[in-house]
Order: structure tokens, then C-alpha cells, then sequence
């Protein structure tokens, strides 16, 4: 795994390397030279550890805001030596918040994490066809498909919907699993996309998808499983 540590304290950033051994680590003592990496080099890694309070430069606050407007599915973990900054890290879709001093245990937990999300987001893909076009759209993008008419769309994290002929049912017997679920006739749900479950509705990037009674207690069940993964990590 690639990773970027940026952080002032060269003794704090020393000891999170020794935590990530056997990893690709870069460490970068001020937001501006990490930034010029990421905005002048085109250089993207696959876990970046941000420390909140850097004295002079930019806090993590700002840098996590500027790397997600360059790299939209950034994996952020903030490290910081105080717990005030939990809802702010949280609205900017940290996968972490790491107190000072780090614990190698809580490291390793977070290496495990995020590795699975590598996984599920670049090993399995699904194909589908389109006026005569094939296409593939990795799992991790797809945040939910839906069914009018028999033309699927398939909503992306992007913000690009891909359409194509066919059945919710046939795709729910090729994708349907840990990953996704059939929450709805119309629906099929990448459930660690899902930002919170509202009564009988999934909240996914800002829409509402519903979810019937037929599926409501397995879907329920998987997104309160998603949830412990979580506070496991």
C-alpha cells in the first residue's frame, strides 16, 4: 500500500512509519509540499494520514478539504493530539480519527480496513451493455442501480449514470452480497455507500432510496453490521 503522512512533528511522523512497515510511506512536513506533489506532480496514494494541528501551514482541516477537491475518493485518517475536531473530521468523510500518541493496534486496525476497501473496490467490476457498447464500472464507484422500464441506470460516485438494458432481478443474482443488496423492486444499493438509514430509506450521496418491506429487515441487519465494522476499525 502507498501512503502519505503529513505532519510537523518529525517524531510523530517517524513512529506511524514504524507502525506502517511493510508499506510504501512518504512523510511530508508542511501541507505545501504535500500539495505541490498532489497538484503539481499528479501523485495519489492510497491512504494519507493528516495531522490537524501543523503550525506553519495549513491545518489538516483545510489540507483534507483541498486533496478531496483534487482526489474525490481520497482515504484520509487525521491524527490529532486533541478529540475537538471529530464532527468536522467526519463531514469530510474521514475513514479515521487517530489520537496522539498513536497506537500501533490502532494502525494495524485501520491498515486491515482499509485494505478490504481497496479490494472491494478494485477487484470485482460489473460489465454491462449499452446501445451495442460494453462497459465495466468497479464495485467501489457504483453507490446504487435502478430500474424503470427495463433500462437499469447505474449511479457512480462521479456523478456519471451509465444505463442499460436488462432485468433488477437478473443483476441482483450477479452482484447481490456483502456488498450490495436488493432493498426495493426498483433498487439495488451499494450498502457501504449508505450516509445513515432513515425510517424505511437509505440515504445515499444526498438521495433518498426506499426500501420495502420485503427487504427491510435484511437490509437493516447488513447496514447495522457495516456500522460495527466500523467502530471496530
Amino acid at each position: 500500500m502507498k501512503i502519505a503522512v503529513c505532519d510537523d512533528c518529525m517524531a510523530d511522523a517517524l513512529l506511524l512509519k514504524e507502525f506502517l512497515a511493510g508499506h510504501e510511506v512518504i512523510l511530508y512536513a508542511d501541507a505545501e509540499s504535500f500539495l505541490s506533489d498532489i497538484e503539481n506532480h499528479n501523485i495519489g496514494y492510497d491512504l494519507y494520514f493528516l495531522d490537524i494541528f501543523m503550525e506553519k501551514s495549513m491545518n489538516g482541516l483545510e489540507l483534507a478539504k483541498r486533496l478531496t477537491k483534487l482526489q474525490e475518493e481520497a482515504v484520509i485518517c487525521f491524527v490529532s493530539t486533541s478529540d475537538s475536531f471529530y464532527r468536522e473530521a467526519y463531514d469530510l468523510f474521514a475513514v479515521q480519527y487517530l489520537l496522539k500518541p498513536v497506537r500501533e493496534e490502532d494502525v494495524k486496525r485501520l491498515l486491515d480496513k482499509v485494505s478490504k476497501q481497496i479490494a472491494r473496490n478494485t477487484e470485482q467490476k460489473l460489465s454491462f451493455q449499452f446501445g451495442g457498447q460494453m462497459g465495466t464500472i468497479s464495485y467501489g464507484k457504483i453507490l446504487y442501480i435502478s430500474s424503470w422500464e427495463h433500462t437499469l441506470s447505474i449511479f457512480c460516485t462521479d456523478g456519471l449514470v451509465q444505463r442499460c438494458k436488462g432485468k433488477l432481478n437478473d443483476f441482483a443474482m450477479w452482484v447481490c452480497g456483502d456488498t450490495f443488496m436488493r432493498c426495493h423492486q426498483s433498487f439495488i444499493v451499494n450498502m457501504y455507500h449508505v450516509e445513515r438509514m432513515d425510517g424505511a430509506d437509505l440515504m445515499v450521496a444526498g438521495e433518498r432510496i426506499p426500501v420495502s418491506r420485503r427487504y427491510f429487515a435484511e437490509v437493516k441487519r447488513r447496514y447495522q453490521e457495516i456500522l460495527f465494522e466500523e467502530v471496530d476499525c
